[in-house]
């Protein structure tokens, strides 16, 4: 690859929440101008990406007049023809505003469940006219600092009765469009529901469609908790439901900290990276990230440019790795398999049989090296840049 200039089929996209961020932290304030929804259609044109993705009060503030809205939208709309730029997902925010202190799906009060289901039909509707294909529920505010005040179980009911009634919703209304629900462990709550995408997965398959919902997992949360972002990405692929994904970059056990993508963990982000090309996915590619509050607004487009840049050198040491001669021979003898246990792929009374009677070198297999420090030496070379 001679340069790394992002192309659309790259499928890279930002929120308007991302390169808009004005570098408030808990204990800062701002640091940048707010710039609106155009400006950031433009700016996003202007570093080469594909799409943007909104939370409905990013583009339409809260209190917005139906006077305002409306030509919100339309002055949105006039930008992403004028610059070419396309909004494939869409999500609610149920999480700042103070109604939503104790959820919104999850919440005690009837009312405000009811204002959340409100709200969320109001941005599927615009999502769905701006073209969004796939619609993100994030619980920012669906937990609890003390058990004592919700009953677990009953909140994992609520939540499903919320997903269960949106997926009716679009349904009724014919829409083209899939859900995804994205985990996090915790933060801004003490302990969130549904913590990883793991959990997400298995709370898909109580739902009354589940055919329609899947999981928009983010580096960040996984790695918040220790995980291996890749392994919760293969788990979701292998289940069909890897409908969106956040990229970003975030150390083990911090903060949330919404790196730009490669700025920490180089090693697992091309793991990641590899794995998405490996086998095929063609999504969006969202970086979910912000730029550095040291940053002006020519920094958040150095930023901008990173993610996607990193992106596509971390593809082509992919490649690279699946063409280089040595350690695809080490793969082929690590992975060696003559077929002898090929019986054991379907389960038959003859197989088991068979099984039970093989006598196993149990020593002398044990006593086999397996080569990975080498494998993963090799690894570190390709991306050191060394091969």
């Amino acid at each position: 690859m001679t340069d790394y200039a992002p192309r659309p089929e790259d499928r890279f996209t930002f929120g308007l929440w991302t390169v808009g961020n004005i570098g408030r932290d808990p204990f800062g304030g701002p640091v940048r101008d707010v710039i609106s929804p155009v400006d950031i259609v433009y700016l996003l044109a202007e570093v080469g990406a594909y799409g943007v993705n909104y939370h409905d009060n990013d583009l339409i503030p809260i209190d917005a007049t139906p006077d305002e809205e409306r030509q919100i939208i339309k002055d949105f709309k006039a930008a992403l023809n004028a610059t070419g730029i396309k909004m494939p997902m869409a999500t609610t925010n149920l999480f700042t505003d103070p109604i939503f202190k104790d959820g919104a799906f999850t919440s005690n009060d009837p009312h405000v469940r009811a204002y959340a289901y409100q709200k969320v039909l109001r941005t599927i509707d615009i999502g769905v006219d701006l073209g969004a294909k796939v619609f993100v529920f994030w619980g920012g505010r669906e937990g609890t600092e003390t058990d004592a005040s919700k009953n677990a179980a009953d909140a994992i009911k609520r939540y499903r009765d919320a997903i269960n009634f949106f997926s009716e919703y679009v349904i009724s209304q014919k829409y083209d469009l899939r859900l995804a629900l994205e985990a996090k462990p915790n933060e801004p709550r003490s302990d969130l529901y549904l913590p990883t995408t793991g959990a997400m997965l298995g709370f898909i398959a109580t739902l009354d469609h589940p055919e329609m919902v899947g999981v928009n997992p983010e580096v960040a949360h996984e790695h918040m908790a220790g995980l291996n972002f890749m392994h919760a990405i293969a788990q979701a692929w292998d289940a069909g439901k890897l409908f969106h994904i956040d990229l970003n970059d975030q150390l083990f056990g911090r903060y949330d900290q919404d790196f730009r993508f490669g700025a920490a963990m180089i090693k697992q982000n091309f793991f990641l990276v590899k794995f998405l090309e490996d086998v095929g996915y063609t999504g969006s590619r969202h970086f979910d990230a912000h730029a550095y509050r040291t940053e002006d607004y020519n920094g958040v487009k150095d930023f901008a440019r990173g993610c996607m840049r990193t992106y596509l050198i971390l593809k082509e040491k992919a490649q690279q790795f699946n063409a280089d001669p040595e350690i695809q021979a080490l793969l082929a003898d690590i992975n060696a398999d003559d077929g002898t246990f090929d019986y054991l792929k379907t389960f038959s009374a003859e197989g088991a049989a068979k099984l039970r009677a093989t006598d196993f070198d149990r020593v002398g297999i044990g006593k086999k090296g397996l080569s990975y420090e080498r494998l993963d030496q090799l690894t570190i070379e390709v991306l050191l840049g060394v091969r």
